[in-house]
């Protein structure tokens, strides 16, 4: 039996493919409303884009008056950020007669200043204007105010993203201690970018505990493990525990960020598109970030402490409230769960996409 929709994906990203788990959780989501997806992949990085796009035109041929959303990132696209051949796939699909729409997880083009920098932000810009006015709906997964390239918003949405974990975790974990107030990073980034970060949070937790702060790190996710003997050095001589994992699975991230008192987000600013920042919101903990441009409602109905970038002293201040204020600690926990039922939960997401749609579950 053919679809309401098909959710179109790229590239494989490795070791974890977070708009795949997006798809995932979405189509769950959907399937509650009787809307019945599918998950579909143009493997065109195993099979070449020739065959790969052929084949998408068989398979598309069951998809006519369908709703087909394809899910753009740059490199899910391309090896290097140069997505044009994209365009190939949203032409396949409306010859096939599908009803084409585009989810933006990529909602920029990329940043840089060298010559090659700025010619994938030329290529990455005129592709992502011909797929807007290509697609018969177009979903942007951070505020349409703060997308500097749309002129025009008539056939694009606004949808946050959710956190890509289980609503309710069976994991269970060793006791903690209850004189710890316990800080989670969920994820570091790779490169020069994650010594920054690293500097970033150790500065933080060293500020909060030489004014009477008792903390334990739990840094977990991709890049955590990787930046251990960093982070463990940076903090050396500082009195908190430290505790580091890997990657894990969805329902130990679960249990991970339920089990600390606060979620600690450095990896740029905050924004509705930063699964890795709303899992905290999700849990329903309070998330000190950073803000930037694209830190808008509904991100700041929830229970989120916003700091200016580069600030060390203030995020550091911020920790040091979240450890030793238990009311404002609480007062930011049931913002979150709000924000979460409203905005960010998978159920509140597949709303946003019926109507848009303009279906009835």
């Amino acid at each position: 039996m053919n679809p309401d929709m098909v959710l179109l994906l790229g590239r494989k990203d490795e070791p974890t493919d977070a708009v795949q788990e997006y798809c995932q959780y979405l189509s769950t989501a959907l399937g509650e409303r009787s809307l019945k997806s599918e998950i579909a992949r143009v493997s065109w990085n195993e099979r070449g884009w020739t065959d790969a796009v052929e084949e998408l035109r068989r398979t598309a041929m069951n998809w006519r008056g369908r709703w087909v959303f394809l899910q753009y990132t740059a490199l899910a696209w391309s090896e290097r950020g140069f997505p044009r051949r994209v365009l190939r796939v949203l032409r396949t699909l409306s010859d096939t007669g599908a009803r084409v729409g585009v989810v933006f997880h990529d909602v920029e083009p990329f940043a840089g200043t060298r010559t090659v920098d700025v010619l994938r932000r030329q290529v990455q810009l005129r592709v992502m204007r011909r797929m807007l006015r290509s697609a018969e709906l177009a979903v942007f997964t951070v505020s349409l105010d703060v997308v500097s390239w749309i002129k025009s918003t008539s056939e694009a949405t606004f949808i946050p993203v959710g956190a890509n974990l289980p609503e309710t975790s069976s994991h269970v974990e060793e006791t903690r201690d209850p004189g710890l107030t316990r800080i989670a990073v969920y994820g570091i980034t790779g490169g020069t970018a994650g010594s920054e970060e690293c500097s970033e949070i150790a500065s933080a937790l060293r500020f909060a505990t030489e004014r009477g702060a008792n903390l334990e790190l739990h840094a977990f996710g991709r890049g955590a493990a990787e930046r251990e003997t960093e982070l463990r050095e940076q903090l050396k001589g500082v009195p908190l525990a430290l505790r580091f994992d890997g990657v894990l699975p969805a329902d130990r991230v679960a249990s991970a960020i339920r089990l600390a008192d606060a979620c600690l987000f450095v990896r740029g600013p905050i924004s509705t598109r930063r699964g890795s920042a709303i899992a905290g919101i999700a849990c329903g903990k309070p998330v000190i970030a950073y803000r930037g441009l694209e830190t808008a409602s509904p991100i700041t109905e929830a229970g989120v402490v916003l700091i200016e970038r580069d600030n060390t002293k203030e995020l550091g201040e911020a920790v040091l409230r979240i450890a030793t204020d238990p009311s404002f600690r609480e007062e930011l926990s049931t913002r979150s769960v709000r924000a979460q039922e409203m905005f960010f939960s998978w159920r509140a997401i597949a709303d946003r996409y019926v109507e848009a749609m303009g279906l009835k579950s």
